[in-house]
């Protein structure tokens, strides 16, 4: 069982007050802009265990009453059909997603924001969209002058250019489906258009990585740039606030390479030159200041940068991406002393796959580690996939279930391999994980062990698992519906060339 390195309860209580200082001392209204995932974060819960991948949001919703949400969308990312790669859909669906989300959680979203907008015809399509089912849709152009004429972008032609997005409430969230979608630019457009109308308004931003009170090198801190190696970010001590207070505070390259810029713009919008004097001040983030067992969080991050290094060398092998991002992060594991083999079940897969095939061209096996520290695998078979066979050893064992009972009669499952080899036409007639779960709910139905044996399937959530070659997408998907944090050595099952 992971041991639990994070106070979720103090983060929530002690996050509130930061951000309610930080709306009192700005004038009593406070555009934040929110970095990284809003909902669902598994790196923050992965690296920090005891934080609730929901964390933000229930810090939110704290100021329920209070708080209101400007969601952004680059029309550049609308036109390129860009895709949320852990979710499989594009960011514009995404943005329907949030909208839903937030709305059933009983928050106010305010508009839609589709920014650098210069004609795309997709992102006219999308407002069209967004206008016909009742929403407030705003377009904001690239800013005049951006980044190097202060005068101008601070200036009617500037921020003023931007049509300004009614807000009543004393908190407003800036978020979106991911970088780059211009929430920078949307809360400072929005401070020009408050100032100039008489309001007095501030700026803050929360991004609980990389945490800035914690040492550069921090396990924690080095995982961050993994799970960024795509994006080239890396951290660094915040040159401003060292030279401002003395003390060495952590950022990433693009907060404190942009910062001057933004310093700029902000003092020239609130007419104070020393609102700010370091990235780091900018932030709300009390993350750091919540952890309780450092060394549970050192090697809950040490084990996200192995699963990170193995993700990178599957898209490699896929063709999603080069090998740059896999050689970032093995730089990095050189750096910290880490080995894939300190991954507790990678060698059970590997070793077993390769005493059933030691040419590794056959006989997947797939191993996972079981919250009392147990590792059991399970192999492909005639009937079942190896993902789907050690979920069914794996729910034996934490029902007490001798090994030598069948959960799923043959009665069940030759049928459903018939159906999808002679009637659906499956290249791959073997049943995936999904479908073994689907067969085991028909046997609990008549079968009291197999209803008591899948009441332990959520005992599985947060364990770890390794499998000896790359995995089907709809297997992927079944596995972090459940909570399984599966990597995959870089290799194809088999030689066919189609493999889904």
């Amino acid at each position: 069982m992971q041991k639990i390195g994070f106070d979720g309860d103090k983060y929530i209580r002690i996050q509130r007050e930061k951000i309610t200082e930080r709306i009192e001392s700005l004038g009593g209204k406070l555009y934040l802009e929110f970095g990284g995932k809003l909902f669902d974060d598994q790196h923050a819960a992965s690296v920090l265990p005891g934080y609730r991948p929901n964390g933000k949001l229930e810090v939110l919703k704290t100021f329920q009453e209070d708080a209101e949400i400007i969601l952004c969308i680059s029309a550049k990312d609308i036109e390129s059909n860009k895709m949320r790669s852990d979710l499989g859909i594009t960011y514009e669906m995404d943005v329907l997603r949030h909208m839903d989300k937030l709305r059933a959680m009983g928050f106010h979203i305010a508009a839609v924001v589709i920014t650098l907008f210069t004609g795309q015809e997709a992102a006219f399509k999308f407002r069209n969209m967004l206008e016909n089912r009742g929403e407030n849709v705003y377009i904001h152009r690239p800013t005049l002058g951006y980044p190097t004429d202060v005068n101008t972008i601070v200036s009617d032609v500037g921020y003023g250019a931007n049509p300004y997005v009614e807000t009543t409430r004393p908190l407003v969230i800036v978020t979106a489906p991911g970088p780059g979608s211009g929430k920078l630019a949307t809360c400072l457009s929005q401070l020009y258009h408050e100032y100039r109308l008489g309001k007095k308004a501030g700026y803050a931003k929360f991004e609980t990585f990389p945490i800035w009170n914690l040492p550069l090198k921090h396990p924690v801190n080095m995982a961050y740039e993994a799970a960024t190696a795509d994006l080239k970010d890396v951290n660094m001590i915040d040159p401003f606030h060292l030279e401002a207070y003395g003390v060495s505070t952590v950022n990433y390259n693009r907060d404190v390479e942009v910062f001057p810029v933004v310093r700029t713009i902000l003092s020239k919008i609130m007419g104070d030159s020393t609102i700010y004097r370091s990235p780091t001040d900018m932030g709300v983030n009390m993350v750091g200041f919540c952890i309780s067992d450092d060394d549970a969080v050192c090697e809950a991050a040490r084990q996200e940068i192995i699963r990170r290094y193995y993700r990178a060398r599957v898209d490699a092998k896929s063709g999603k991406k080069s090998n740059e991002e896999a050689q970032r992060i093995l730089l990095l594991m050189n750096e910290m002393g880490i080995r894939t083999e300190d991954r507790r079940v990678v060698e059970p897969a590997l070793k077993r796959a390769a005493s059933i095939d030691p040419t590794g061209t056959d006989g997947q096996v797939v191993s996972l580690e079981l919250p009392d520290g147990t590792i059991v695998t399970g192999r492909s078979h005639p009937m079942m996939n190896a993902t789907a066979s050690v979920l069914i050893n794996a729910i034996k064992h934490e029902a007490g279930i001798a090994d030598e009972i069948h959960l799923i009669s043959p009665v069940i499952l030759e049928p459903m391999v018939n159906m999808k080899k002679n009637i659906l036409h499956s290249n791959f007639p073997v049943l995936n994980a999904e479908e073994v779960l689907a067969a085991l709910s028909i046997s609990a139905a008549t079968n009291p062990t197999v209803a008591y044996a899948i009441q332990k399937l959520p005992d599985l959530a947060g364990c770890d698992a390794h499998s000896s070659s790359i995995i089907s997408s709809p297997d992927a998907s079944t596995y972090k519906k459940l909570g399984i944090k599966i990597t995959c050595e870089p290799e194809y099952p088999t030689k066919n060339l189609y493999f889904r």
